[in-house]
């Protein structure tokens, strides 16, 4: 049976699935069309190089920011206020990796 993934908006924050960024957390800024959308993380994809990635490239995260997209719309949208919407992911993010990496394996006695 297929799974339903999540949908992807404009202001969805998404992680990347795919390609050298895979792993890293983006905002959706705009739909292309079906099968693309045009991401920036205000970082190593600032909004003047935004990033155009195939939907199944991504998958969606529980957060929304439209704000975001309607400050892009207005023009008024910087790197920063990017940086400052997606950092508290990516602290949640790396603290689950922190977590899951820092658990100590059973010693097996033979």
């Amino acid at each position: 049976m297929h799974e339903m993934k999540p949908e992807i908006f404009e202001g969805s924050a998404v992680i990347s699935q795919k390609g050298r960024d895979k792993g890293r957390v983006f905002v959706v800024l705009y739909l292309v069309d079906a099968d693309f959308v045009m991401v920036a993380d205000g970082d190593t994809r600032k909004l003047d190089r935004m990033k155009k990635k195939r939907r199944r490239h991504v998958r969606a995260l529980p957060y929304r920011f439209p704000e975001a997209v309607e400050k892009y719309r207005a023009g008024t949208l910087k790197d920063s206020d990017i940086r400052t919407l997606i950092w508290p992911i990516r602290e949640k993010i790396a603290g689950a990796e922190r977590k899951d990496s820092g658990r100590e394996k059973p010693i097996v006695q033979g």
